[in-house]
């Protein structure tokens, strides 16, 4: 029996991409090829249920035509797409000659590496590629600013570094806020827990500008403006402080700062509010009112609120509304965050020790500067991409297709497919897809660890990154023993090795076919047996740490300045994970631009014809489509669309603006505006 002619089996995974859920997947293969991808039952939480967009995409990302199988090496213009196919030994030795000259003449931090949210395994970001760099020296890049920084400053201002309550909790919940925070498009098995609490009697609010899926299910639907969300929190914690809406028990023994905060929020009346965020004043005296008497009350929050100039101070703000209302300790009450269920060892995978003392870090939204305009600063003179493809995720595209075109930056580059990331490379080095290796997966929107193994061998010369990364150590003359570690090895150092919810197996001896329940044996959560990690050790609404540091004690509201006709939105597609599956067929087709009817009306535009989008950083040419989901002055075009599916060149990121939210130097993609008109 050939290959072709063997039977199908079927085999258990993890899908690996940057999505809260991190599903259970059942891969079945004949003939050395995926042919189908389902969910499987392996993981309570996702219960053999997946999205389609992993469904459809993932066996092409596999086995499709833009996959990459060798080594290449740049062979005519920096970006034209020329290369030709190369060994390891010759790549491996280019990257040693290259790096080895920069050491020489600029110092190691000339190096930068270029990673981001591609595959979430704990192997395959933050292990045997971090020790590389470490010792190698090479500047400290923070990704975070992308996606969740913002968002864990905020947190951490707020209460500490300790958990929230998890998804499961909602069961118990009466009020439920789900906060910019898309679930339908990225924590889909929430809407099933969230259905669930309804039928019940819970209440369900969205705060979203848009009329997403679950929208259509909430008991009110908040579609406030983009960057606003402060003001909403303020003027809903002013009227719980006029209308008896305050524990005021809870606050005396566990909240600092509550005086200060609902001093500022009373300068936001519900009808100054309801003007700046566009949003009826009933509806935020209603929103204030279930507050006051629906208990419990859980939020959940995605990262949309956090992606503007005002995102540390919206989060903070928001989070203020169970502390306000005593909306914590008690099944059901809380912000939802599943951080505290994984005792993950970082420093063991990443081994920081390696590196010599006082290495700079820099936000890797401000790369394109020190690669073209550095100033008295270090240069960077090479950067290694993985597990990232910034062309199509970052700001300011224009700055990093400049950058990464600079005749005097070396790039690396590795990837499953070519990207348009990849098309700057003067070496590319195949990785494989995380079906043809190993890895650990915790996950942001459940408390289950989950271990895959590979369904198939690696495809060509293809490596996954930790084998990738212990060659170029070899290469470079690390002789660490840490260099040497199996998969094994380091998936044994990822997880605390007392960790009880492992029932004494090694994490590399984890099955394959179950979920470990990791609930049981975590740590207390947030006043559930720890108090907030704060410097008073309460819940704080005023930061004494932010106002010394920022002057930004308190959350404020800043107007978005230099507005054009329209507030461009990228929310998360159905299509794609950030840019994953961007290059793929028939994963480009949500790529339109939404707009309110009584705004197509006002530009004389109609449904179907293409417009033009615009500022003064570019334009992109897009089909319209009109629809009363969104509102009034905004537009919609979803994110993590690649150069070649754009008529011009560019996609929307060329539009996105460069400077940073309040908190953390967080990426501000909501606060992009265009003008747009008919590209007839």
């Amino acid at each position: 029996m050939t290959s072709a002619e063997a039977p199908a089996t079927t085999h258990h995974s993890v899908c690996p991409l940057d999505c809260a859920d991190t599903c259970s997947l059942a891969i079945e293969v004949a003939g050395g090829r995926v042919q189908k991808v389902r969910g499987s039952d392996a993981n309570p939480f996702t219960r053999g249920k997946i999205c389609a967009k992993v469904a459809q995409g993932l066996p092409e990302q596999v086995h499709g035509s833009r996959r990459l199988l060798t080594p290449l090496l740049r062979n005519g213009p920096k970006g034209g797409g020329a290369f030709r196919q190369a060994s390891w030994d010759e790549a491996l030795d280019v990257i040693h000659g290259r790096f080895s000259e920069i050491i020489q003449d600029h110092g190691s931090e000339a190096i930068a590496p270029l990673t981001y949210g591609g595959p979430m395994g704990l192997l395959a970001g933050g292990s045997m590629d971090m020790r590389f760099f470490h010792k190698l020296g090479a500047s400290l890049v923070d990704s975070t600013p992308l996606c969740a920084g913002v968002s864990s400053a905020a947190w951490d201002a707020v209460f500490g570094d300790v958990g929230g309550i998890a998804y499961s909790e909602l069961e118990h919940s009466q009020l439920i806020v789900v906060w910019g925070n898309n679930i339908t498009a990225c924590n889909l098995h929430l809407t099933t827990l969230i259905r669930d609490a309804r039928k019940r009697g819970a209440k369900l609010v969205v705060v979203d500008p848009k009329r997403i899926r679950i929208a259509g299910d909430a008991d009110l639907h908040l579609p406030l403006m983009p960057g606003t969300d402060v003001v909403l929190a303020y003027a809903v914690a002013g009227l719980l402080a006029a209308e008896g809406g305050l524990d005021e028990d809870f606050i005396a023994r566990h909240v600092s700062g509550a005086d200060a905060f609902l001093a500022e929020a009373a300068r936001y009346s519900p009808q100054r509010a309801a003007e700046i965020c566009g949003l009826a004043e009933e509806d935020i005296r209603l929103f204030a009112k279930w507050w006051r008497e629906l208990s419990p009350a859980a939020i959940s929050v995605g990262v949309a609120p956090e992606r503007n100039r005002n995102g540390g101070s919206g989060l903070r703000a928001a989070f203020a509304l169970p502390a306000l209302t005593g909306n914590f300790g008690r099944p059901g009450a809380g912000v939802c965050d599943v951080s505290g269920y994984f005792p993950t060892e970082g420093d063991a995978l990443s081994r920081p020790d390696l590196a010599p003392p006082g290495l700079r870090e820099f936000n890797v939204l401000d790369l394109p500067r020190h690669i073209l305009d550095p100033g008295d600063q270090q240069p960077v003179k090479a950067v290694f991409i993985y597990n990232h493809n910034p062309v199509a995720v970052h700001p300011r595209q224009g700055d990093m297709c400049a950058a990464l075109a600079s005749e005097q930056l070396f790039v690396v580059g590795s990837d499953v497919s070519m990207t348009d990331s990849l098309a700057y490379a003067d070496v590319i080095l195949p990785a494989s897809t995380s079906l043809e290796y190993g890895d650990l997966y915790k996950a942001y929107g459940h408390y289950y660890l989950q271990r895959s193994a590979p369904v198939l061998p690696p495809l060509g010369e293809s490596l996954p990154n930790t084998e990738m990364f212990r060659r170029l150590a070899a290469r470079f003359g690390f002789e660490e023993d840490c260099f040497r570690d199996s998969d094994e090895d380091l998936m044994d150092q990822a997880i605390a090795p007392d960790c009880e919810a492992l029932q004494g197996l090694r994490p590399s001896q984890l099955p394959v076919d179950a979920a470990i329940d990791m609930s049981a044996t975590s740590s207390p959560g947030l006043l559930r047996g720890l108090p907030p990690a704060t410097p008073s050790g309460k819940i704080e609404l005023f930061s004494p740490t932010l106002e010394t540091a920022s002057g930004q004690g308190l959350p404020r509201f800043k107007e978005l300045s230099d507005a054009r006709g329209f507030v461009l939105v990228s929310p998360a597609s159905e299509r794609r994970i950030n840019s994953t599956f961007g290059g793929e067929a028939d994963h480009f087709d949500d790529l339109k631009c939404q707009m309110h009817p009584d705004d197509a009306v006002a530009l004389s535009l109609t449904d179907g014809e293409q417009v033009r989008l615009f500022n003064d950083a570019g334009e992109v040419l897009l089909p319209l489509s009109v629809t009363d989901s969104v509102r009034h002055g905004t537009v919609y075009v979803p994110k993590g669309a690649w150069i070649n599916d754009s008529p011009t060149g560019q996609t929307i990121n060329v539009l996105i603006p460069g400077h940073k939210a309040d908190l953390a130097g967080g990426a501000c993609y909501y606060d992009c505006t265009v003008d747009i008109e008919s590209a007839a």
